[in-house]
């Protein structure tokens, strides 16, 4: 009985023995393992990395007892991202992994996705892996399975477009000052009651004001004499020319109470016979019952001697028309035009500069135009909301100065403002331009999906957002034809390096990120000469690019090149 229990002692440390042995096999061999990770680099887009690890043994590698979890692990300075594990079992567990056979070998895989951080972009991807065989455990070393993180998408411009609204500034104002004299039926002589009308009276005051101010200039002076047509042609025109004449003899001494020097120049005379287009519109504004039928007998006559016949027919039954109508289109008619001349662009900058307060609305809008510095226009801006609290033109144009000097939260306070006074397509692009700087990117593109109406600038506020959203062929549709830095970074983000490269190189413009992005699309061709070119211009702009550079694996076939060494140390 005593042997028989030591024969069972052995039997049992045997097994134990066995099976941490098992173990050990496997982490001797843990070479033999292969891994396959998608992407070979781990590549940033929409804020995401996506990855993907495939993990094949051989076979009479997996001891049929055996439980492996293998977690990938983003390692970087100053913190780890686990990821979602790969749990393999033997053929004799029996639990619900993966099975690996031990005669052929198998695989296992996982895919998962993380969200970037900054710090990543310096890291590397290895496996943790945990062994388990009946309570049993080995350790296994971490085994490196690929660098990242390529972080190409954060090199978008978040610079979106701002939208002004035009001012209604208008240098040369035209006015035309209009008024009348009456005549009795088949006269021509100008009657005292008429000059004394309130409006006759105001045209020899508005004469006098012209002539008196000197950006007031006077441009013409016409006389339209009229007869109504309800009399013979013959008469009707040697009587509205007698009403022409009176007319004028009338206005040579309004002019000269006035004061004015008119040339002949300045008039223009016309007599018309017959007014039927006066007729026409006085009948179309009146109340009379059939005057719909009445136009319609009119015009199916062009014969001026049935259209007499016809109006006298109309008077007889119609007293209004005798009465109200006709007695109208016997007159004088007098339009004086001129031009009021504004301020020119230097006196409104002095203006400003001097502080008065003379200043309207549309001309504090327009001077903000005239001076480049964005200070000067966030005063101007500001005093017309003053002038103009409700002027919505005026709030939006203050937000547009506050933004361009990465004021944003007095930019955001200035288009809220705005939009109070009117909800327009120009308004939600600025305040999506304010969400896109501020990191709210779901918040932009609603506004700017919301403002598509305010034109091409928002279509490239959309394109920005698509970058960071990592969908390029959007981007690239959104910028349009219109060359770029962003179209660029997308057209390279799409797979089109020589498309990209063109687009970039040909920028009118000496920006850091242009250089840098060359650098890096020649990297993708490896084009070494081009990289260091490039790499060099964009350092020397921004001294800041380096510590990218040092880190970013699109450069990390040159890491040891000594001239890039050079640049970045």
């Amino acid at each position: 009985m005593k042997n028989f229990k030591n024969f069972a002692l052995l039997i049992l440390v045997a097994a134990v023995l066995s099976s941490c042995g098992g173990l050990n096999k496997m982490v001797k061999n843990a070479d033999q393992v292969a891994y396959t990770v998608t992407p070979e680099v781990l590549e940033m887009h929409g804020g995401t990395v996506d990855v993907a690890v495939n993990v094949q043994y051989p076979a009479k590698y997996f001891n049929k007892k055996a439980v492996l979890t293998l977690t990938p692990v983003v390692k970087y300075d100053g913190g780890e991202t686990e990821l979602k594990p790969i749990i393999v079992q033997g053929e004799s567990v029996t639990e619900n992994y993966t099975v690996i056979p031990n005669a052929t070998g198998g695989s296992g895989s996982t895919s998962d996705s993380f969200d970037y951080t900054e710090e990543m972009m310096m890291s590397e991807l290895f496996v943790k892996i945990s062994a388990d065989m009946k309570g049993k455990t080995a350790v296994f070393d971490d085994v490196k399975l690929a660098d990242g993180i390529i972080a190409t998408p954060n090199l978008v411009a978040i610079a979106p477009k701002t939208l002004t609204f035009e001012d209604h500034f208008k240098r040369i104002i035209p006015e035309d000052y209009v008024t009348d004299i009456k005549y009795t039926i088949n006269k021509s002589n100008v009657r005292k009651a008429e000059t004394k009308k309130d409006d006759v009276v105001g045209m020899t005051d508005f004469l006098k004001a012209a002539n008196a101010n000197e950006r007031i200039e006077l441009k013409n002076i016409e006389i339209s004499a009229y007869a109504s047509p309800d009399g013979e042609l013959e008469l009707n025109e040697k009587l509205s020319k007698k009403r022409q004449v009176t007319a004028e003899k009338y206005l040579s001494g309004t002019l000269k109470k006035a004061k004015v020097d008119a040339t002949e120049e300045l008039l223009s005379l016309m007599s018309t016979p017959e007014d039927w287009d006066g007729f026409k519109e006085l009948l179309e504004a009146s109340d009379i019952e059939d005057k719909e039928m009445i136009l319609r007998v009119l015009s199916m006559h062009s014969d001026p001697e049935v259209r007499e016949q016809e109006i006298k027919n109309i008077s007889a039954a119609f007293e209004v028309i005798a009465e109200e109508i006709l007695p109208a289109l016997r007159r004088s008619k007098f339009t004086v035009s001129v031009d009021h001349i504004g301020w020119s662009d230097e006196e409104l900058k002095e203006l400003w500069r001097s502080g008065s307060d003379t200043l309207n609305l549309e001309e504090l809008l327009y001077t903000a135009t005239l001076f480049e510095d964005m200070y000067v226009k966030q005063d101007i801006y500001l005093a017309a909301t003053k002038v103009a609290p409700k002027c919505l033109r005026a709030h939006n144009n203050l937000g547009w100065s506050y933004f361009a000097k990465e004021q944003y939260d007095a930019a955001e306070t200035a288009f809220l403002a705005a939009k109070e006074l009117k909800d327009l397509d120009i308004i939600n692009n600025n305040l999506g331009a304010v969400a896109l700087v501020n990191g709210d990117v779901a918040k932009a593109e609603e506004l700017f999906t919301a403002s598509l109406g305010a034109g091409s600038d928002v279509n490239f506020n959309l394109g920005i957002v698509n970058v960071i959203n990592g969908n390029y062929d959007e981007a690239i549709s959104y910028f349009g034809s219109t060359p770029s830095y962003n179209a660029g970074l997308a057209t390279y983000l799409a797979g089109k390096d020589d498309s990209a490269m063109k687009t970039i190189a040909g920028l009118d413009c000496e920006h850091a990120k242009k250089y840098y992005l060359i650098a890096v699309i020649a990297a993708s061709q490896d084009k070494s000469e081009v990289v260091i070119e490039n790499l060099k211009l964009a350092v020397e702009k921004d001294a800041t690019l380096k510590e990218r550079a040092k880190k970013d694996l699109e450069f990390a076939k040159l890491f040891n090149d000594a001239s890039f060494k050079a640049i970045v140390e």
